[in-house]
């Protein structure tokens, strides 16, 4: 997700050890031993699921030189907030995630905790992204699997997050992270949220790994978001190649996906808030709102024209939440509020 202009900087240190013992409080609970505890954050149940038209915004637990926010500072025009990132830790496929209070100007885990229940009364969903740019998380074997799916199922109950965001852009094993997935939503229960960055070249055919694991998590997928910017030239589903930075090449790429396989209430287009945000792809609000009429409507079109109209498209999704407003918030009120309207 993060380009070369919008990476973190510097190694993230200080990890807490609260991991290893909630993996092992979630096994004691699994299998009926041990007295249950009062207190875990729970997510949010099956109401406040996405709406039909959603907006998805990353929230950086970072500073990159985009605005520092809070989560209360997030716009409501976001109706999921994926919250970047999660990150590998020693045991193989799972994750940890540990607030940056310092980079953050001070923001406490407790604030952040009372903003994602907040954020859910108010009925948006919050998710908690593994992966990035930077991520280094492997699911290649049934153990791995197992490790991440019980991980980022204690995340869920320390926190709260209503589901995952999976955007691995170093690899990905279809078979182990669908079963880790799949055991996941299990866990979790209705209202599971799963959401998914993959890259422009990862959704180019069904055969590739990240376009095999959306299919075979079709059930329990809400959307896959892919990042059309930082990819350079790419072929449509017409079998033309387009260039990006322009309605077609959102347009094209997305006909790949919703000829492919997916439901269009589970594709929906990923771009960068600003110029500043990637370092390369970045298309104006303006042409995201055309390239959403194109394909819900058949209206302000390119050159490309879909073989159809996909009226229950989801919607867009934008990295991120901070350099939206570092720009003023200027995307999310254009397009959000086309997106609402479709």
């Amino acid at each position: 997700m993060e380009s070369t202009t919008g990476k973190r900087t510097g190694k993230r240190t200080g990890k807490r050890p609260f991991l290893a013992a909630a993996l092992t409080t979630l096994a004691l609970a699994l299998t009926g031993i041990g007295t249950a505890t009062a207190g875990p954050a729970q997510p949010a149940d099956a109401a406040t699921a996405p709406p039909a038209h959603a907006v998805t915004g990353y929230w950086q637990n970072f500073d990159n030189g985009a605005k520092v926010q809070k989560l209360s500072d997030v716009p409501a025009e976001y109706d999921i907030i994926a919250v970047a990132f999660a990150d590998a830790t020693t045991m193989p496929g799972a994750v940890d995630f540990t607030l940056d209070s310092a980079g953050l100007g001070g923001y406490t885990e407790a604030a952040f905790k009372a903003d994602i229940k907040a954020k859910q009364a108010a009925g948006k969903s919050v998710v908690i992204s593994i992966g990035g740019q930077n991520g280094t998380v492997s699911v290649n074997d049934a153990t791995s699997a197992t490790n991440f799916a019980n991980s980022v199922y204690a995340l869920t109950q320390e926190y709260g997050f209503d589901g995952v965001d999976i955007d691995l852009e170093n690899g990905l094993n279809s078979t182990y992270m669908s079963q880790a997935l799949k055991s996941l939503a299990g866990k979790v229960g209705p209202g599971f949220v799963l959401t998914m960055a993959p890259q422009t070249i990862d959704m180019q055919s069904t055969s590739n790994e990240y376009f095999k694991t959306a299919l075979a998590v079709k059930d329990i997928l809400t959307v896959v978001n892919t990042q059309f910017y930082n990819s350079g030239s790419m072929l449509g589903c017409d079998g033309k190649v387009y260039a990006q930075g322009t309605v077609d090449f959102l347009t094209a790429l997305a006909c790949v996906q919703l000829e492919g396989g997916l439901a269009p209430s589970q594709v929906a287009l990923g771009v960068p808030a600003s110029t500043s945000a990637a370092g390369s792809g970045y298309v104006s609000p303006s042409v995201v709102n055309a390239a959403l009429d194109c394909l819900t409507k058949g209206t302000n079109c390119g050159t490309f024209k879909p073989p159809r109209t996909y009226p229950s498209l989801r919607g867009a999704m934008t990295w991120s939440t901070n350099w939206d407003a570092t720009s003023g918030n200027a995307w999310s009120t254009t397009v959000a509020t086309h997106v609402h309207a479709l």
